[in-house]
């Protein structure tokens, strides 16, 4: 099987992670973002020979479009990293309709449709998904942390490391499926 991943939301955060884990493991990437240039510099960084790309998760035709030119440049596409998201966080009351229709489209619709497009070819090849959720990131921020970290009984966030392993053990662990492993510090313990 070629190892060939693609990391939607390889840019930042957990995806830069689990893609600096892969390459060190000799992984070829695609490192996908909106921002291509962004993207570039990340690709470049890992050193290798992987690749960029541009892509709105939350558009069908730029997901397909994508994996169309990665097959194209990689090869077979044989492990999907779903770590794209926004953050519209606020009171519902305060939260304006289209910056939720916003975080649907890019954290579900996005998710659904980049598993879709790469499902087409792992049905009869094989291959492995992870769907990320989150940890201490940009892109967490703005969330009241203090108040947070004392609920999780490890008494801090995650690291993005911490997060990467765990999606690189998934991914090479083939007969693992339809499993949601819990990486929280302990949190679901106490809810």
């Amino acid at each position: 099987m070629n190892k060939v991943c693609a990391i939607f939301g390889g840019s930042r955060g957990i995806g830069r992670a689990v893609a600096q884990l892969m390459a060190q493991k000799g992984y070829r990437l695609a490192i996908i973002a909106r921002n291509l240039e962004v993207a570039k510099a990340v690709a470049g960084d890992l050193g290798g020979n992987h690749l960029a790309f541009s892509c709105d998760v939350a558009k069908e035709h730029d997901v397909q479009h994508t994996f169309e030119e990665m097959e194209k440049h990689l090869g077979q596409v044989n492990f999907l990293v779903n770590a794209a998201g926004i953050n519209r966080d606020s009171l519902l009351v305060r939260t304006k309709t289209e910056d939720m229709i916003s975080q649907l489209n890019t954290n579900l619709l996005g998710s659904m449709l980049t598993c879709k497009a790469a499902m087409r070819t792992m049905i009869q090849q094989g291959g492995s998904i992870v769907n990320v959720g989150f940890v201490h990131t940009d892109m967490t921020k703005d969330l009241k942390e203090e108040q947070l970290k004392k609920s999780i009984p490890l008494g801090r966030f995650g690291e993005t490391i911490e997060v990467a392993h765990a999606i690189v053990f998934l991914l090479e662990s083939p007969y693992i499926t339809g499993h949601v492993l819990v990486v929280d510090g302990g949190l679901q313990l106490v809810v």
